[in-house]
């Protein structure tokens, strides 16, 4: 009685029978799935089906001819190299930027957080661009790299710099909450008992945000594979060198190759949805673990 007059409730409304605040009729609940399935169907799936009937609308072997031509196999073998070199990269900062967040106080602990956060806020067509004034012929050291016969931009290299900056926020993203919410007792008991910090690493920290870790491994792949709009300004476009799967499909489109333009999105589309059920799995895994866990 004490508490419902300190909150003015009316005794009427503190005798009421308890309610659970998302105990909504069945024809709200079904009203507002349906509204979610038909907006997921329109803006998500349709579009995807779409892709794949109008790549494989000129037959199938028109198909994987499109896969197999000269410069699409370079495409597909360019944005597979770059994202073999960009995700381990993130890997390791996210790892390393994590952990000194979730387990340390430092100052510029706050400026650190924010600057992982930059690439969510920066257009990545002016991040390709920054690399440009940078790194170009006009750029701050572009004078010092061209004496020195170093290429960063429209090759290789400015490429991976501009998919390492706009996807190195994916790990640390996913590893930052965790680690915060574990604190660090696990990794203090290891240590008291005479574990040095690298074995702490391994045996402690690591294990405890594997999940965590997959999922941020998993999008930064996804992310570095299909990433336009900075790749676009870096890569200078050239054909059997320096053209993404991405791009490669913009110039098919734009010659009006739309059949082969459509197999090869068909094909990142292809690797999205493989990125998309090995997460499922994964946190299926996880979940079961954790109920295996709970049961003990």
């Amino acid at each position: 009685m004490a508490l419902e007059a300190s909150l003015d409730i009316h005794p009427s409304v503190a005798a009421a029978p308890w309610r659970s605040p998302t105990a909504e009729s069945p024809a709200v609940k079904w009203t507002l799935i349906g509204v979610a399935l038909a907006f997921l169907g329109f803006f998500l799936v349709l579009p995807l089906v779409a892709v794949f009937v109008e790549a494989f609308r000129s037959g199938v072997g028109v198909y994987f001819e499109a896969l197999v031509e000269p410069d699409a196999v370079a495409a597909i073998r360019l944005t597979l190299l770059v994202a073999a070199i960009a995700v381990p990269c993130n890997l390791v900062f996210g790892l390393a930027a994590a952990w000194a967040i979730a387990k340390f106080e430092f100052k510029g602990k706050n400026l650190l957080i924010t600057l992982i956060d930059l690439p969510f806020s920066v257009s990545p067509v002016i991040s390709g661009l920054v690399y440009v004034l940078l790194f170009g012929s006009q750029g701050f050291l572009g004078p010092w790299l061209a004496r020195h016969g170093i290429e960063i931009v429209f090759a290789v290299p400015g490429i991976v710099l501009a998919t390492i900056f706009v996807t190195f926020p994916f790990v640390a993203r996913e590893l930052i909450p965790l680690m915060q919410e574990q604190g660090s007792g696990d990794e203090e008991a290891a240590i008291s008992l005479g574990a040095s910090g690298w074995k702490t690493f391994w045996l402690v920290t690591l294990p405890n945000v594997r999940w965590a870790l997959l999922y941020g491994v998993l999008l930064c792949n996804a992310r570095a594979m299909g990433e336009y709009g900075a790749v676009s300004v870096v890569s200078g476009h050239i054909r059997g060198l320096t053209n993404t799967m991405p791009l490669h499909v913009e110039i098919l489109y734009n010659e009006y190759s739309f059949s082969a333009a459509f197999a090869v999105a068909s094909l990142l589309a292809l690797l999205a949805l493989v990125t998309l059920s090995i997460k499922s799995f994964l946190e299926w895994r996880h979940a079961d673990g954790l109920k295996a866990v709970r049961g003990h």
